[in-house]
């Protein structure tokens, strides 16, 4: 579903969108609801195996740029705004939808995850938004927004999602410290937390299947979310629309977050 936009309110912002896998990814969505509301595009790829799946993307949707970034090999992130700054001396919008953590941490449960695991995990889904952060807030020179992926696990127990619930509640509380500290500039910080989406990242969970069938069945809407509804949700909240709104986790999730 697409959605029809008055006028492209975002025309001409610049947005970095991190983390697009392919059409089935969450930022994805982002970066296709940003493209219709106008904006520049700035996509990123993992690696050489990842990018033959997102360069069509990058295609598609016009980005000016198309650089590597995996967080974790030095000096690849520095790159990233390296070249944003090259090209167009600002940024608008920075949107992180990036998660990792290593097969046997992530589904041996948390009493039996390994040190190195938990550090892993928490460097590349919650650090590495930080270390954005700090490039990204420079470039903002009239204010932005900038964007975090998060779960309904964060907050709440989800049987399996284990090493990532303190993980994402870690990186919900770097988005409320960040808000806090780039308020001043203009700048908004969100986290995003949308229902359970049928992704790559989210095929690693044991039984996710049942979280689909379960967030369906228990959504006051009646029925799941997609990666378009997480996208057009951050194109609005970039948008002067919402201008006083900083530093709170949204859900995304047909309203299965108030349900007991």
């Amino acid at each position: 579903m697409t959605v029809d936009l008055p006028r492209p309110i975002l025309l001409g912002r610049k947005a970095l969108i991190v983390g697009v896998a392919n059409d089935s990814s969450i930022a994805y969505g982002c970066a296709k609801a940003f493209h219709e509301a106008g904006a520049d595009l700035a996509l990123t790829y993992l690696n050489d195996k990842a990018r033959p799946h997102v360069e069509p993307i990058a295609t598609d949707l016009g980005a000016r740029l198309f650089l590597p970034l995996d967080v974790s090999v030095p000096g690849q992130l520095e790159a990233v705004f390296e070249a944003i700054a090259g090209t167009w001396g600002t940024l608008d919008v920075l949107v992180h939808s990036i998660a990792f953590a290593p097969k046997e941490d992530l589904q041996g449960g948390l009493l039996n995850c390994s040190a190195e695991g938990f550090a892993k995990a928490m460097d590349v889904s919650c650090h590495s938004f930080v270390r954005m952060a700090r490039l990204a807030a420079p470039l903002m020179k009239e204010g932005g927004t900038m964007f975090a992926m998060s779960y309904y696990g964060a907050n709440k127990v989800v049987a399996n999602y284990n090493v990532m619930g303190p993980v994402k509640a870690a990186l919900e509380a770097c988005c409320r410290y960040l808000a806090f500290e780039l308020g001043p500039q203009d700048i908004r910080v969100h986290a995003i937390s949308p229902g359970p989406l049928k992704t790559r990242a989210a095929s690693g969970l044991k039984d996710f299947d049942r979280l689909l069938n379960d967030a369906a069945q228990r959504a006051p809407l009646g029925e799941l979310v997609d990666v378009m509804d997480v996208g057009y949700t951050c194109a609005f909240l970039a948008t002067p629309y919402a201008r006083r709104l900083s530093g709170s986790t949204l859900y995304v999730d047909g309203g299965v977050n108030i349900v007991a």
